[in-house]
């Protein structure tokens, strides 16, 4: 086998290797059972609980629990805003970076904040050290709420609990609260401490200090950009975050020091996500049904990343008509000879399945064919998906899937148990609609101004014609699958891209979240009903299928027109 091919395996194996005690050990985090962490970080928990005088055992209904999320975020994201739009005032800035615009600041907080972190900046010189630290705190945030606000899901999710009612009649099940810091103190903290030391004596900076001269073998003088990358980076691949502390991302020495940190760093991207769907098999006790799911979304990724490998491994067609040989490198435009053309299609495979969006390679530079394979990833945004949200996603698919079998078969929906109906229906539909509505509405009001004026947007595009159309479809797609990587040739940091993303991230990370909630306290205060011979059963394969079919037949018919344009029609320009 080819050491390239042997390596992609292998981190894949590592990663559902790792994910499976992961997902038992976060199952029992959230549903209160005793663990190892809990003699180190229960005196954490209850100095954060003292002093924000929140009492994390007051149950929560599912309309709670989203107020509880939608709140802390609008805190953060007004401090946010006073920080970026005043840190060229403010302590820890050694290389004296400027304060933000009004519209960026608008733009990079909503982006993290909605775990998207797309970057309409360059790290090392658009953020001061202390800016830097505050969209870190936002990593750990934005990645624990989506983890709690999944785990509230799974809880309202499990079949035949007899749940308790609170004084307005509705359903509670645990504490957004409680969740949210679990999330961060039982399993991200920790995880992102030891990623960040392996980080540091790979020779990742972690320091305060400015920029570094050197000179170069040329006899140059070089100033190198550091500061506390380390930390930063640990939680942005492992909360599914993907902000770059530098412009250049994964693909930056400095971030990415070898093929050792590009493994650990790529296991992360999909630990949490993986781990999760065995953590949902635990907590509603159907350790099949989270296989299934863990199946459906292995596929797939698979039918998503082995054609991408196969064509950046066998060389870009544009570069050929060049006489230049790609035999043995494949594709190697735009990419790190440290990682080579398969790991870098693996890394753009990985981070556009789930909402991590960095980058070991330009995307801008991938065959239109892998560019192509990355849109979908997003515009499905199901497949393992960001760390809680991936799950409410595909949890949409679920109930729609659902829906259709029982129709098929002459039968009420059922799922676990509950009943399948119109309010049910009616929610689901929507939110699967809203996503390509985003992407494909955001990119038609782009193609019409740059088209009815490319004279004053000749800023947007550096490439005309489809390839241009395929960066402003990509900058949506990120935008609203929450993703944050982008087709690097796109001129994004102007008012129109800063104001309009921003507004697709928000809409794109908070609706696709309280729609799943809603449907799923909808449906634990209706009565169980136990399986019988009748009962449709959901963790089959044949159920998988269906579900797959409904993912693809939705996502083909939202978004090949609009691919058609871009990507293929670019890819048989290049005949």
């Amino acid at each position: 086998m080819n050491t390239e091919i042997l390596g992609v395996v292998l981190m894949f194996l590592l990663t559902v290797a790792l994910a499976i005690p992961l997902g038992r050990y976060i199952g029992k985090v959230y549903l209160g059972d005793a663990t190892w962490a809990d003699g180190l970080f229960n005196p954490l928990d209850k100095l954060f609980f003292k002093v924000s005088g929140v009492n994390p055992t007051k149950e929560m209904n599912w309309k709670q629990h989203l107020v509880a999320l939608l709140t802390i975020n609008l805190v953060w994201f007004l401090f946010s805003m006073l920080i970026l739009m005043t840190q060229g005032s403010l302590p820890l800035n050694p290389d004296g970076n400027p304060s933000m615009s009004p519209d960026q600041a608008f733009n990079t907080t909503i982006s993290f904040v909605s775990n998207t972190n797309l970057q309409h900046y360059s790290g090392e010189s658009g953020m001061s050290y202390l800016g830097q630290l505050v969209l870190m705190l936002f990593q750990f945030i934005s990645a624990a709420a989506g983890m709690a606000i999944c785990a509230v899901v799974f809880l309202l999710m499990r079949p035949n609990f007899k749940f308790q009612k609170g004084t307005d009649g509705h359903i509670v099940s645990g504490n957004f609260y409680s969740l949210f810091i679990k999330s961060l103190t039982r399993i991200l903290l920790p995880l992102s401490i030891v990623v960040a030391v392996i980080l540091l004596f790979n020779g990742t900076p972690m320091t305060f200090k400015g920029k570094a001269n050197f000179i170069s073998v040329q006899g140059d003088t070089v100033s190198v950009s550091r500061g506390p990358a380390a930390a930063m980076i640990a939680i942005k691949q492992l909360g599914t975050n993907g902000g770059g502390f530098f412009g250049a991302n994964s693909a930056h020495p400095l971030e990415n020091p070898n093929y050792f940190t590009n493994i650990v760093e790529n296991v992360l991207i999909i630990l949490i996500p993986i781990a999760l769907l065995f953590s949902l098999g635990y907590i509603i006790k159907k350790n099949r049904f989270g296989r299934m799911v863990f199946g459906i979304m292995t596929l797939g990724f698979l039918l998503f990343l082995l054609p991408t490998i196969y064509l950046e491994m066998n060389g870009n067609p544009a570069i050929s008509k060049l006489g230049i040989t790609q035999e043995h490198l494949g594709s190697m435009e735009g990419k790190e000879v440290r990682f080579g053309s398969a790991a870098s299609a693996f890394w753009a495979i990985t981070t556009t399945v789930t909402s991590n969006g960095s980058v070991n390679a330009m995307h801008d530079s991938l065959t239109p064919l892998s560019g192509m394979f990355c849109l979908l990833g997003m515009m499905v945004n199901a497949f393992f998906g960001g760390v809680g949200v991936g799950f409410l996603n595909f949890y949409i698919f679920i109930i729609i899937a659902v829906f259709i079998s029982g129709l098929m078969v002459g039968r009420t929906p059922e799922f676990l148990g509950k009943k399948i109906e119109a309010k049910e229906m009616k929610i689901a539909a929507i939110i699967a609609l809203l996503h390509p509505f985003l992407i494909l509405v955001g990119s038609s009001i782009a193609s019409y101004l740059f088209a009815h004026n490319p004279t004053g947007f000749a800023s947007w595009l550096n490439n005309p014609g489809n390839h241009g159309f395929s960066e402003m479809l990509y900058e949506y797609t990120s935008s609203s699958a929450n993703n944050g990587s982008g087709f690097e040739g796109l001129g994004d940091n102007t008012p129109w891209w800063n104001i309009s993303c921003g507004v697709v991230m928000l809409l794109g990370r908070f609706l696709p979240i309280i729609g799943p909630v809603a449907i799923a306290g909808i449906l634990a205060n209706k009565k169980y009903v136990p399986e019988s011979a009748g009962t449709l059963k959901t963790d089959t394969g044949t159920f998988g299928i269906m579900i797959f079919a409904v993912i693809f037949i939705i996502a083909a018919l939202s978004f090949f027109p609009a691919l058609a344009l871009g990507p293929i029609a670019e890819h048989f320009g290049m005949k």
